[in-house]
């Protein structure tokens, strides 16, 4: 399995949050879903390379664009913005010049 990046905690803060969103319950796919999503942002790979232990690719990116026209993502994502955690703080100095 690849290195996920929800720990449990985070994952209770982010089911309360989908379920408020209306149709979306407390299932092992969609925190599965999610991860691949995560891990497609995070590694720029192409869905259709997705790592078979997320899922079908075509299902983690069904889920994204549903996700994504009804506005769950944006309120997730949001929400861990607004939480300060420096875990999910990315940072890039490649481009500073010194």
């Amino acid at each position: 399995m690849p290195r996920t990046m929800l720990t449990d905690d985070a994952w209770e803060i982010l089911k309360v949050l989908l379920k408020e969103s209306g149709r979306v319950y407390n299932k092992y796919e969609h925190r599965n879903r999610l991860e691949g999503i995560l891990y497609r942002m995070r590694t720029g790979i192409q869905w259709r390379d997705l790592p078979p232990e997320f899922g079908l690719w075509n299902t983690v990116f069904r889920r994204f664009n549903l996700w994504s026209k009804k506005g769950i993502l944006q309120k997730l994502f949001e929400s861990l913005a607004s939480e300060g955690d420096p875990e999910w703080l990315f940072l890039d100095g490649s481009i500073v010049k010194a």
